[in-house]
């Protein structure tokens, strides 16, 4: 399990944390979303060990990383936004080499091995050196030494930035199966379809602290849907003047939560023969991001 409570990081006058709040249960995958400086990265160097928290105490697993810092990276499996492989080394001796400082030998280290390479599409690509490697497969190898040596939490910070779909297919899949083999996963992204398509929960931050933290759904209660409805003949005049209504072309766009009300007395109005097609759109997460980085105060 990672744990965070009151975590403060300054620099300066700039408050990157500032009572950062977080727990990750066994098992789960926490999404981090939030604009950039929002404290997404800042949080996960700081429970890696790599930044020391002004106050405040992040555990993995109970151990406390800043009394315990050596204990606590054994715990975890770190994959940080920017690619960190050295480029004359192969992946094969990258897997190897992190393998053995975090305790693997002989039989074990080559099945591991063996099994990431299949599992991150590497196995044609073991004696490449990372230098002759294309970006998406970096980002592979990069995740699969975060994972050599299944640790029981996982910070993964944008590990699909700039990959192709291929490599995107194959890491997602590598993060829902160890969050099914009972990993804790904090994972930050701005790819918000990813979290969806891993079943995470999600934790908004802004401001160097959690201002939300629920399921996708329920953080998406109380945003509104929209509702497009295309008339033949055109849009009346009338509707297009109306708050949160917009008009393109024949089509007259409004944003509400109560699409069906809204849909019915259109329809109890004009008449359903002049409404030549109805779509209505729910809120998504792209929705949510969107109301956080303009500001708003949604929080679910």
């Amino acid at each position: 399990m990672l744990s965070s409570e009151g975590l403060e990081k300054h620099y300066g006058d700039v408050r990157a944390l500032d009572g950062f709040d977080l727990t990750v249960a066994p098992g789960e995958v926490v999404g981090l979303i939030g604009h950039n400086g929002a404290g997404k990265t800042t949080f996960l160097e700081v429970a890696a060990g790599l930044q020391r928290a002004d106050a405040g105490r992040v555990t993995v697993c109970g151990v406390d990383v800043r009394r315990e810092p050596r204990r606590a990276r054994a715990l975890l499996g770190v994959a940080p936004q920017e690619v960190a492989l050295y480029p004359r080394v192969t992946v094969r001796e990258h897997l190897t080499l992190f393998g053995r400082l975090h305790g693997l030998r002989s039989a074990r280290l080559r099945r591991e091995i063996t099994a990431l390479a299949q599992e991150m599409m590497l196995a044609d690509l073991l004696d490449r050196p990372a230098a002759t490697l294309s970006g998406g497969q970096r980002r592979r190898v990069q995740t699969a030494v975060a994972l050599v040596h299944r640790p029981p939490v996982l910070l993964l910070d944008e590990p699909t930035v700039g990959a192709d779909p291929v490599t995107r297919d194959a890491l997602l899949a590598a993060v829902r199966q160890r969050a099914a083999d009972g990993a804790a996963v904090c994972y930050t992204t701005h790819y918000l379809p990813e979290l969806e398509r891993l079943g995470a929960s999600i934790a908004m931050v802004a401001g160097g602290r959690v201002i939300a933290r629920n399921s996708g759904d329920r953080l998406l209660a109380g945003l509104p849907s929209e509702l497009r409805v295309r008339f033949t003949g055109g849009v009346p005049a009338r509707l297009g003047e109306l708050p949160a209504t917009t008009v393109d072309d024949t089509e007259l766009r409004i944003s509400t939560v109560t699409p069906g009300p809204e849909l019915a007395a259109l329809v109890a109005e004009y008449g359903a023969d002049r409404l030549s097609s109805v779509v209505i759109r729910p809120p998504t997460l792209d929705d949510l991001y969107r109301r956080l980085a303009l500001g708003g105060d949604h929080v679910g």
